[in-house]
């Protein structure tokens, strides 16, 4: 038996779409993706936000479906109580098992007080969970990277040390988005080898591809990659 929401997100399908989201998403089991795409979701979420549906949906995990995850994550970043957020995220994170469900996890009470999840994040980066570790480094280049920055954040994602690709992919990207950001600050931790070295090539990597670097950087951060 389908409950009333899994037979809205089927009428949703897109098998087209459903074959692509797979080969994205290589850690599920394709069998639980049923193919929507992410404006569709979004838009399903904001007609069921705040309604008895969706808190009754949100009462209940697991999920079966991965798209039930996605529209989890979406209706619990609606909310503005940083409390609420929090218990939501922690109820939510153990069950996630691909990096696109972590990183559709926004929460809006969090916009307001970052500074409250730091106690938090501290605790996502030790976890046994990949994904979870994951969010805690989101987290941290989401909130971290701007007016509020300081070396420590960085130095905690840097100690970091995991075989997951996706947790290393995460610090890739975090390093990447600091050379953007805080370029100067950031440097020293390829020109002082203090990233494990595919988390060093990789960060270099993503960085020679964003626009936010400048042509000169992009030519000086080629010549710091390591064998």
């Amino acid at each position: 038996m389908m409950t009333a929401i899994q037979k809205r997100l089927f009428r949703l399908q897109d098998k087209d779409y459903q074959a692509f989201s797979a080969k994205l998403n290589p850690t599920v089991d394709p069998e639980t993706i049923i193919g929507i795409r992410i404006p569709a979701l979004r838009a399903l979420a904001k007609e069921l936000k705040g309604s008895d549906e969706a808190a009754e949906f949100l009462s209940v995990l697991p999920h079966k479906y991965f798209e039930e995850y996605q529209l989890h994550a979406f209706l619990i970043g609606y909310e503005k109580d940083f409390d609420k957020g929090l218990s939501a995220t922690e109820r939510l994170l153990p069950y996630l098992n691909s990096w696109a469900l972590t990183d559709s996890i926004r929460i809006k009470a969090f916009d307001k007080a970052p500074e409250k999840l730091l106690p938090h994040i501290e605790k996502w980066l030790e976890d046994d969970h990949p994904y979870t570790v994951r969010f805690g480094i989101l987290c941290l280049m989401n909130y971290f990277l701007n007016d509020c920055f300081a070396t420590r954040y960085p130095d905690m994602v840097a100690a970091v040390h995991s075989e997951e690709y996706y947790v290393r992919m995460m610090q890739a990207w975090y390093f990447a988005t600091a050379l953007a950001k805080q370029y100067d600050s950031v440097l020293p931790y390829l020109t002082g080898r203090r990233l494990e070295p595919w988390v060093h090539n990789k960060t270099i990597q993503k960085a020679v591809e964003s626009y936010r670097v400048t042509a000169e950087q992009k030519a000086y951060l080629r010549t710091l990659k390591v064998k």
